[in-house]
Order: C-alpha cells, then structure tokens, then sequence
C-alpha cells in the first residue's frame, strides 16, 4: 500500500525525485505566499537602497565630481576622499544589515509555508508573514553563525585574487612576495574548502529547526547536526544540485533583462558630450540599471526560494527516517490509518451465554 500523500510529499523516506517534485509542488501550489512575500522583501530593499543612494550622492556629489574630474597626474584631497569613504561605508553597512533580515525573513517563511504544504493546508499571507517574523531572529542567527564558516576560504581565495594582480603590475619590479601570498592564499583555500563545506552541511537544516521545532541559533545547528549524521553525501548532493539548478535558472531568467536593458543604455550614452557630469552619466545609464536591477530581483527571488523549498524538504525527510515523523503528519493532517485494522479485544463480538 502507497504511504499518504496529503500535501505536496509522500510521508515516508523520500527520494531525489519527491524531495524535487514536492519542492516544485509548493512552489506551484503556494506561489502567492512565497513569491509574493519574496517580491515584496527584495523589492522593498532594492527602494529602501536606492533611496539611500540617492541620499548619499546628493550628500556628496560635489566631492565625487571633484575626484572624477581629475587629471592623470592629480591627486585628490582628504577632504574629497573622507566624505566619499564614509558615504560608502554608510551604504555597505546598511546593505548588509537589509539583506540580513530579508534573507532571514525568506529562510523563516519557506519553512512556515512548508509546514502547511506537507501536510496539505492552506495558508493565509499574513499567517507566513507573523510566523517569519516572530523567528527571524534565531534565523539570522543560524545563518550569521553558519556563513562565518565559509568566510575563511572566500578570504584566503581574495587574497590570491588580489596577490595574482598585484604580481602582473608589479612583474617589472620584481613580485616574488606577491606570488608567495596568491600560493598560500590558494593552498589555504584547498585545505579549508572542504572543511566549510563538511560544517556548511551539518548545519544547513538549522533554518527549518528553527520554524519546525522553536529552536534558538545554537540549539537549532546542534539538531542540525544531530539530524545529518549518517546521511551526510546525499543531503550535500541535493542541496548542491538543488543550488545549481536555482543558480541556471536564475542565470537564463535574468539574461533577458539584461540585454534588453542594453538599449536604454546605448540611446543614453550616446547623448553624452564630450565631458559629460557624473550626475549625466548616471541619469543616461539609469534604464540599463533598472532592467538589469529588475532581472536580479527576479533571479534572487526564484534562487532564494527553490534551495530552501529542498532543504526543508529534506528536513522532514530526516525526521521521518530516523524518528518515524511520518504517521505523526499523517495524524496532523487528518489521514485515516492505514494498514489492518486492529483485533477486536478480548470478549468483544463473544455472545454471552
């Protein structure tokens, strides 16, 4: 007999292809609720960092059209550079800061619509919504506490980027240092590489532990962690098939925008003078950078979404192979027991005589 079916999974083990079908399933199922809220979070922090841009230019236009107009052989002043450092500095700072929640606000939504998905309810917008955000913070946490894991090999990887530049400019003058950084930085990477990615899949089920089951950070990595033992290559194969699938994907959907936003920019830059302002420059290159803005939105939303779909996915599928999860949903979502009924009990249906 086939296990019940009442949302978008069996609820027994599941396969590459049911963990793929049901994310795909949610997906079509739930798109009002997960691409609606994804839309809306991007795309008010794409406002909210325009606006900031915006601000910040006004702020400091006249020093940039300082340092901008500047001849070869000039150097710009302190009292130029300082207010452009800061402006930046400001704007990175807030970058982070706004991705930080939008994305811990997506990791704790996917998993909110999930928990109805598998079980086949339906789930109202501002239910995903009160959800996500009463666990944004232990999700943020999960996620800060992991993503410090792969900082160390994407830094030591920067350095070797960075040594293999300076090594060509300074290949005159002699960059025997320069090539004795860019070795370490790529050993080091080689040898941490794998460690990032062995801790990086321990922990990636944190986000789904923390909407599941209530978990803090650190609690939610050690369940994690509890929950991928013994199945560690197969969760790492389908989270990575999972990534590059939403990766191609987001590829091919933003490639379009971004050759239609080629047009714009041509007519707009063909306008300009000969010296054209900073402020000119940017109003001509302004329809090329909100198409191109347009396709990353779209891009982030579907590359956001599908990875998560699949690992919370495989979340529920660990919880049913190693705590029997599976006839505890089925009692959740109303199922009628299935298999033989059991024995009548002793002296039950016996006429009494």
């Amino acid at each position: 007999m086939p296990p019940p079916k009442p949302g978008v999974i069996p609820l027994a083990p599941l396969k590459l292809g049911d963990v793929l079908n049901g994310a795909f399933s949610t997906m079509g199922k739930y798109w009002k609720q997960l691409f609606g809220l994804a839309g809306a979070l991007y795309g008010g922090a794409a406002l909210l960092m325009a606006a900031a841009v915006a601000v910040a230019y006004s702020a400091v236009a006249d020093h940039l059209d300082q340092v901008v107009s500047l001849g070869y052989e000039e150097e710009a002043t302190s009292g130029d550079v300082v207010p452009l450092v800061i402006a930046g500095g400001v704007l990175v700072v807030l970058g982070i800061v706004v991705m930080s929640v939008v994305s811990g606000l997506m990791y704790a939504a996917v998993p909110a619509v999930l928990q109805e998905a598998v079980l086949g309810r339906p789930v109202a917008f501002a239910t995903v919504w009160r959800r996500a955000w009463s666990h944004v913070a232990p999700v943020i946490g999960a996620l800060v506490l992991t993503s410090l894991i792969a900082i160390v090999p994407m830094v030591l990887l920067m350095i070797a980027f960075i040594s293999v530049i300076v090594s060509v400019f300074a290949m005159d003058s002699g960059g025997a240092g320069s090539v004795t950084a860019m070795s370490l930085g790529v050993l080091g990477a080689l040898a941490t590489g794998p460690l990032a990615a062995w801790l990086w899949t321990k922990f990636c089920l944190a986000p789904a532990v923390v909407v599941f089951e209530g978990q803090g950070a650190f609690a939610a990595m050690r369940r994690s962690s509890q929950l991928v033992r013994g199945d560690w290559w197969r969760i790492f194969g389908i989270t990575l098939l999972a990534g590059v699938m939403a990766s191609t994907a987001g590829y091919v959907i933003q490639m379009p925008f971004s050759i239609l936003g080629l047009l714009p920019g041509m007519i707009g830059t063909s306008s300009l003078g000969d010296d054209p302002s900073t402020a000119a420059v940017l109003v001509a290159m302004s329809g090329y950078v909100v198409a191109v803005l347009l396709g990353q939105l779209v891009s982030q939303v579907i590359s956001t979404t599908f990875p998560q779909l699949v690992t919370g996915l495989l979340y529920v599928d660990r919880r049913m192979r190693t705590e029997d999860l599976g006839p505890l949903l089925a009692e959740a979502a109303g199922v009628p027991p299935q298999g033989p009924p059991p024995p009548p009990a002793y002296g039950s249906g016996v006429p009494q005589g």
